[in-house]
């Protein structure tokens, strides 16, 4: 099965910005190893990032976060994408949403998405439900997402599983499986 790695809002504003937290700080470095290993098997990475303007839905919930054309909409040094990795921008919780994402993923045959980022009770399991939805397989490695709430958190994990039939994987295993 053809398979693409999306990371999610890995952008300043969630990582050390304004919405910032410590968990998106912790998974960077399996976020890293995971593309670092996608990459020598040339497995497709494509980034989808909060980018919003000032009359966005999510302003009135969240204030503004990663405002389009600033250092906080931008995707985090230590995960910089690589030459010809896509950089799709959304605003909403949903990758699919307002993108080409879906386009994209069809035109290359891709099948199943692991999915990871910030934040898991919010954009992604938003984002398993665009990928359920659309016909994709979805795999969560669960230490290559967080949520500034542990509980949220595992009850996304558990949910995206029950409701989504998500694949709730360590990225170790995740690698291991290629």
């Amino acid at each position: 099965m053809k398979t693409a790695i999306i990371v999610i809002d890995m952008v300043n504003d969630f990582v050390t910005g304004k919405l910032g937290f410590k968990g998106a700080l912790d998974i960077v470095p399996n976020i890293r190893g995971l593309l670092a290993k996608a990459r020598a098997r040339r497995i497709p990475i494509i980034y989808v990032c909060d980018s919003h303007s000032p009359d966005d839905p999510e302003i009135r919930v969240w204030g503004e976060h990663s405002m389009a054309g600033t250092k906080g909409s931008k995707v985090v040094p230590e995960l910089k994408p690589e030459k010809g990795e896509p950089v799709l921008t959304k605003n909403t919780y949903d990758i699919f949403s307002n993108t080409k994402l879906d386009g994209l993923l069809r035109k290359k045959d891709i099948k199943e998405l692991i999915l990871t980022g910030v934040v898991t009770d919010i954009c992604i399991q938003n984002s398993a439900a665009g990928a359920f939805f659309r016909g994709y397989t979805v795999i969560v490695p669960e230490d290559c997402v967080a949520s500034p709430d542990k509980k949220a958190h595992k009850y996304a994990l558990d949910y995206m599983k029950r409701i989504y039939g998500a694949k709730i994987t360590k990225s170790k295993d995740t690698i291991e499986g290629w």
